[in-house]
């Protein structure tokens, strides 16, 4: 979507001030129409103009963003700019690049002999034995689709029947995703499919294939995955924040492995998109628990002490995966990120991430939905910008304790430079480096 299309919607809303009050206000325009943003920059003083009039801070749409940033739209922001993705933010939240970035990243801790990149054996349940990451096996088995079609037959015949999940790498929202556990299944899909998966063959769309984890902890029978949102203000030095109000989003229908279910998207796929179109969707809590509940029902269950553990694991993945893009993150001072990290986690207690999205959904479905976004959005503005008020790119980005609000330091790597952490950090920051 070109910026020129954004026009007259944003018009609709824009007031038309002298310049002096113009002056006075931050102005901020916005892809999104809606009311979790616009209520929070209004109440902040905020007055609202179009894209091609002059802005201090944008929500845009992806799309929007990389115009601004190309080379062609001979866009330059200036000092008191802010927008709300990084250039390349798909490095991150395109599914076959984050793989191939992480991919990287262990092998140059490899290379480096870095005790983080520690392999060990393992026995598979058909008792083959492979190799696995002790440290940084927090994504499942996955390969891209048509390049590593050789490489997936090679590792799936290691445990025929086993069951994998194919995601096209461009979508979201549980778009074109389905279940296999028979090579015969991808090959017929493939002979199907507008572009076969064929190495030699060019495709357009690709894919990625990953081990189901086929063992994740249910609650009530369904299964669920974690929504986590982590702002990043910076990338080199990195500094990344974990909003405290995430939530689970469940299943309608209880889980079942059986071949028969293996078709059945409200079996398998928690996506909400996906779920509230199934008959047993609870509009009222919009299949979701929140981060507190679900913290509250593992050490019920679990204990307190395996529950910390899970949640500085989560950490702890969600720190290397940042880590994992930053070489290749264009680093722009004028940007920031709120990133919406989905992770499963299995009977054992161990969280995979799943993928990153780089505009999580900010649709309300319930009301507690809408108090959680509107905080988000009123705790991002408060980090991002300077305590004056007045979006600036030059500031160093360490903001308050008091400006984080709800959201946790994860790690900033210029105040670790500095040796100059408050109390805040060393609380959250309980994983290894």
């Amino acid at each position: 979507m070109a910026l020129e299309n954004k026009k007259a919607s944003a018009s609709v809303h824009t007031k038309n001030p002298s310049v002096p009050e113009r002056e006075k206000r931050v102005t901020y325009c916005t892809d999104l129409e809606k009311s979790v943003i616009m209520t929070n920059f209004e109440r902040r003083g905020w007055l609202q103009v179009g894209p091609e009039d002059e802005w201090n801070f944008y929500w845009s749409f992806t799309t929007n963003c990389r115009n601004i940033f190309s080379i062609e739209s001979g866009y330059r922001m200036s000092d008191n700019q802010m927008i709300n993705h990084f250039p390349n933010h798909y490095e991150l939240s395109r599914k076959d690049l984050l793989v191939k970035n992480i991919k990287r990243y262990r092998k140059e801790l490899e290379r480096e002999g870095n005790p983080l990149a520690e392999k060990t054996e393992v026995t598979l349940p058909n008792g083959l034995t492979v190799t696995r990451y002790v440290h940084l096996d927090f994504i499942p088995v996955t390969y891209v689709l048509p390049a590593d079609y050789n490489m997936f037959v090679e590792e799936y015949r290691k445990s025929p029947q086993s069951t994998w999940i194919m995601k096209p790498c461009g979508k979201s929202q549980g778009a074109g995703i389905f279940l296999i556990n028979k090579l015969s299944k991808l090959k017929k899909w493939s002979r199907e499919a507008k572009a076969p998966l064929h190495p030699q063959i060019g495709s357009k769309e690709c894919y990625v294939i990953s081990r189901y984890i086929d063992n994740p902890l249910l609650i009530g029978g369904k299964k669920f995955d974690l929504r986590l949102y982590v702002l990043v203000t910076s990338f080199r030095p990195l500094k990344a924040y974990l909003f405290q109000h995430g939530f689970c989003r469940f299943c309608t229908v209880k889980y079942d492995t059986s071949v028969t279910e293996l078709d059945n998207m409200y079996v398998h796929l928690t996506n909400v998109s996906v779920q509230k179109h199934g008959g047993d969707y609870n509009s009222l809590h919009g299949g979701k628990m929140s981060i507190q509940n679900f913290r509250l029902y593992l050490e019920g269950t679990r204990g307190r002490s395996v529950t910390e553990k899970l949640f500085a694991e989560m950490q702890w993945l969600i720190v290397h995966s940042l880590k994992a893009v930053a070489p290749v993150m264009a680093n722009d001072r004028h940007c920031f990120e709120c990133y919406g990290y989905d992770i499963i986690i299995d009977n054992a207690l161990k969280p995979w991430l799943i993928e990153v999205n780089a505009s999580p959904s900010l649709q309300s479905t319930t009301h507690n939905d809408r108090i959680l976004k509107y905080k988000l959005i009123d705790n991002i503005v408060s980090v991002v910008v300077p305590s004056g008020g007045i979006p600036d790119a030059r500031w160093n980005k360490i903001p308050s304790e008091d400006a984080l609000g709800d959201f946790d330091l994860l790690i900033d790597e210029e105040l670790i430079e500095r040796e100059d952490v408050n109390s805040r950090y060393y609380r959250y920051h309980r994983f290894k480096q």
